[in-house]
């Protein structure tokens, strides 16, 4: 999303909730004394009230319990600084009043949908109403009221409010309250005894008071009611995001911002590619995790997912800090390279990188490097304080799978002859029975090895001690650790592979490197001491289908 798009959203926001005090003046007259049912609070209950020509939703759930499962993670220190952050947001948002969202909201407020309407939609010849809230009007929030009483409650003590200038009008037979406060109008209704409108301007409210009297809603709209009804599968969902019409909604998201560069036609074709998207964001007992899926057009997809055995983690030590699999790097170029053909930039730039590397180096970008490269691969930080690594802490090394081992040994000859080119020692040694090159560096020690862990298993390693572990295979193996499993054991499997990052460790490089053995701010320390990782994978059942999955791993609070 542009980021306009999220600063408008933000400068809202805040005089929105403000401007709940336009509900004092007509809120008793409205509700009903007894609490909402649970149906009417949901992410469909709220779409119903928004335009169907609406380029996406956002549904934020309220209720205590399902945020309060993120109090079981972190350190104690972490759960102190999410508390003061959260506190001084609140003081933030609702300075100049004695509103507290603790006390004086949280009670009442049932979810949250945030929904972005096209820029036209906007009534830009509506009288008194700045340049910026133009720019604004595109976006409407509903609000779900899951406590009459306390909502009353609520409205009675805005009353006493100052700086509100609160005027009423008509339309369709519903009450419109518009609010002055701070010269930042905000137009507000209530429908059905259960749902609050606030937007910036008023066609924005008419246009949700138009659907609620029954024109098209974004609930009935073609792609988003499977989203909404579907969903995406986890435990407890806090946040959901529903794209419908992708393609139109990046077009006209990116014609709103006046900065981003015009998107060129083939850009658009492959936007195309993407009918419509799903998002959301849940705590479980493992952490934080992040779902999207991505419904493509078969007609239109040039998918190239690959399933991946994920038999490759095993040659990676403990030791390792972030991995990166998957499979079939060759296949992957060659997909590449058809769909560059749609872009003269990207291909001019592949025949560059072709030329490039042939007059330097004397090797075929498409045919030494990645012809062979048709197995699974992984991409690893290995940590090490041994030789030339020592001041740095890690090393590096990639492990690959091929069919084709003729081609790949052949690489490795014009390789280790291109070292030779350049002054380094190339020497053979054994590491555990397998025949190791080393590059060199004379009087500095060894900087590059490689070798072949079995007959169709290749692997390159950035420092001596990173070949030696590789090669020895010795002690247990990253996809035996504990860590691993529990950063990786709940993603969807099969899968096209994965990134894994260790937090403990890169935090270790991150003290011994990044920050020169200076100590990290405290606050920063804190949240870092509580994650134990990253998880990422994706996966495709089938053709019309893309599955994203990732999971903050956070550390129990009493593991600490």
């Amino acid at each position: 999303m542009p980021e306009n798009i999220s600063n408008r959203k933000s400068k809202f926001l805040v005089p929105a909730i403000s401007a709940a005090i336009v509900i004092a003046g007509g809120i008793a007259a409205y509700l009903y004394f007894k609490t909402t049912d649970d149906d009417s609070l949901t992410a469909m209950s709220s779409a119903k009230l928004v335009p169907a020509n609406a380029l996406m939703a956002t549904y934020i759930k309220t209720d205590t319990d399902s945020w309060n499962e993120l109090q079981q993670f972190g350190t104690e220190q972490a759960q102190d600084l999410v508390k003061k952050r959260l506190q001084d947001f609140q003081q933030d948002f609702f300075s100049g009043s004695d509103v507290s969202y603790e006390t004086d909201i949280q009670s009442w407020i049932g979810g949250v949908m945030i929904a972005v309407l096209p820029e036209h939609e906007s009534d830009s010849t509506q009288e008194n109403i700045s340049s910026q809230t133009q720019q604004e009007s595109n976006v409407l929030l509903i609000i779900g009221i899951k406590d009459k009483i306390n909502a009353l409650n609520f409205a009675n003590k805005l009353k006493q409010q100052k700086d509100s200038q609160i005027e009423e009008s008509e339309y369709k037979g519903q009450t419109i309250f518009t609010n002055q406060s701070n010269n930042q109008p905000t137009y507000v209704a209530i429908l059905n005894n259960s749902h609050i409108l606030l937007a910036p301007t008023q066609k924005a409210v008419e246009k949700a008071i138009d659907t609620y009297k029954g024109e098209a809603s974004f609930a009935t709209k073609e792609g988003a009611n499977s989203l909404l009804s579907k969903g995406v599968d986890l435990d407890n969902t806090l946040v959901q995001i529903y794209l419908p019409d992708h393609a139109n909604v990046i077009q006209q998201l990116a014609a709103l911002n006046p900065q981003s560069p015009q998107l060129q036609s083939q850009t658009i074709e492959q936007l195309k590619q993407v009918k419509s998207m799903v998002a959301g964001i849940g705590v479980d007992d493992s952490g934080l995790r992040f779902k999207t899926i991505i419904n493509l057009d078969p007609q239109l997809s040039k998918l190239n997912y690959q399933s991946s055995p994920g038999k490759i983690v095993s040659k990676f030590p403990n030791q390792t800090i972030a991995l990166l699999t998957g499979q079939d790097i060759s296949k992957s170029w060659q997909a590449f390279l058809e769909e560059s053909k749609q872009t003269p930039e990207i291909q001019q730039g592949v025949e560059q990188a072709r030329k490039q590397l042939k007059t330097f180096t004397n090797l075929d970008l498409d045919q030494d490097i990645f012809s062979w490269m048709n197995g699974e691969f992984a991409l690893g930080a290995v940590q090490s304080d041994q030789g030339l690594l020592e001041n740095v802490g890690f090393g590096g090394a990639i492990i690959l799978d091929t069919s084709d081992r003729k081609t790949a040994e052949a690489t490795l000859k014009k390789l280790d002859n291109l070292a030779k080119e350049q002054s380094l020692n190339v020497k053979q040694k054994t590491i555990a029975g397998k025949n190791i090159t080393e590059w060199e560096i004379p009087f500095q020690g060894p900087l590059i090895a490689h070798g072949w862990l079995d007959q169709d298993t290749v692997f390159l390693a950035l420092g001596s001690p990173i070949a030696e572990t590789i090669a020895n295979s010795q002690g247990k193996s990253l996809d035996q650790s504990d860590r691993f499993k529990t950063i990786t054991g709940s993603l969807e499997k099969p899968n096209g592979g994965y990134f894994y990052l260790d937090m403990e460790k890169a935090t270790s490089v991150i003290n011994n490197f990044v920050t020169a053995n200076q100590p990290l701010p405290a606050d920063v320390n804190a949240i870092l001491q509580s994650i134990n990782g990253f998880g990422v994978t994706v996966n495709s059942p089938n053709q019309s289908i893309i599955q994203m999955e990732m999971l903050l791993s956070l550390k129990e609070g009493n593991s600490q």
